[in-house]
């Protein structure tokens, strides 16, 4: 599955954990081409610059190489596809707050991991020994293995090289270990009280057996019909809670079984038409062989699937709400047409010169 924009410009994380090596594919060139002003940059270097397992990841303790001062600071966060580390607390924009911070990046290269402490020897009678903080110039991987309780990529981080210098070798470093959530004591005012909470407040319900006359009397389902419909027939208590012969209309209708049988239910109807409308064309063949027979009756099966979907279509698609719409629509057009009528049968003209009314306008002449 190849990358995707928003993977590759949402791929600064805090997370020290390696679950897959995705970042290793190749970013499509596209993706660098910005739309608009308001679209973030989208950076990546080349695969064979990529590095796989990343030894450097947040909340680890680093110096950057070069820095006279030995400054340790804290991963806050990585990326993978431009191996820069951010570090924590380092604003490049310190001292403008008209502008929006921007956490310090280095090159992975550049930096070098925090071992301890290192307590060096006097090299002179007069000289007080001196603790001094050693960094990992040189960091190799051992046993990398998937881990498949915890679904992420483990390795062992082996310090090859400190600086300064130090006789002991070959330190394994451990992982960075998450910082404990600090849970603040609730709100007594707002928080439930343990009285509360242990107080029983459900009652359930009390059924009497008496008024199941069906359980008592162990009727079946006839019987129980033939009372719903003619309840003269046998006495029937309609106090009772809960009618108890109803397992087909309170089951599930849309488990697996049920519609796994709905469903082989249409194969079975479909195939049964099909061989019928061949049947029925083989039946009738006047004199066309029985290719040309077979591909009509096939031809007049797809059209009757056809017609059947756009009735079902139809039908669903007139619901209660659909057809009390229609209805109130044509009795407003009957009003309408008949208010129309009622005018025009009630139209009067004035007399006017520019008027002629057929018969009246003649006697008027005679006249």
């Amino acid at each position: 599955m190849s990358l995707t924009r928003i993977q590759v410009q949402r791929a600064t994380t805090v997370s020290p954990w390696t679950r897959d090596f995705r970042h290793l594919l190749p970013v499509p060139k596209h993706f660098q081409n910005r739309q608009t002003w308001f679209d973030p940059i989208t950076k990546a270097v080349r695969v064979k610059d990529r590095i796989k397992y990343w030894n450097v990841v947040p909340g680890d303790q680093i110096s950057i190489r070069g820095d006279t001062r030995k400054t340790i600071h804290e991963v806050l966060s990585i990326n993978k596809f431009t191996n820069r580390v951010y570090l924590k607390g380092a604003n490049l924009h310190e001292g403008k707050p008209y502008k929006t911070p921007v956490n310090r990046s280095v090159h992975y290269s550049r930096c070098m991991l925090y071992i301890g402490e290192h307590v060096r020897k006097a090299t002179s009678p007069g000289e007080q020994p001196k603790a001094i903080s050693v960094f990992a110039r040189r960091i190799g991987v051992r046993d990398p293995h998937w881990d498949p309780i915890l679904y992420r990529w483990n390795w062992k981080r082996l310090v090859l090289a400190t600086d300064p210098y130090t006789p002991k070798t070959k330190i394994e470093l451990e992982w960075p270990q998450p910082e404990e959530r600090d849970h603040q004591e609730p709100n007594p005012l707002l928080d439930t009280t343990p009285e509360t909470v242990r107080e029983i407040t459900y009652k359930p319900p009390v059924f009497s057996l008496s008024n199941l006359t069906s359980l008592q009397s162990g009727a079946t389902e006839k019987v129980y019909l033939r009372t719903l419909f003619n309840p003269s027939a046998v006495p029937f208590d309609t106090s009772a809670p809960m009618e108890v012969h109803l397992t087909k209309e309170l089951s599930n209708p849309h488990s697996r079984a049920k519609k796994q049988a709905r469903w082989q239910a249409v194969v079975k109807r479909k195939s049964t038409l099909f061989k019928k409308f061949i049947a029925q064309e083989l039946r009738n063949i006047n004199g066309r062989s029985i290719r040309d027979a077979r591909a009509e009756a096939a031809f007049k099966y797809r059209q009757k699937l056809e017609e059947e979907r756009k009735s079902e279509k139809k039908r669903r698609w007139l619901t209660k709400d659909r057809l009390a719409k229609m209805e109130r629509k044509s009795k407003r057009k009957a009003r309408k047409a008949e208010k129309q009528k009622e005018k025009l049968s009630q139209l009067v003209l004035r007399d006017a010169p520019n008027q002629f009314i057929p018969g009246k306008s003649a006697r008027r002449q005679e006249a």
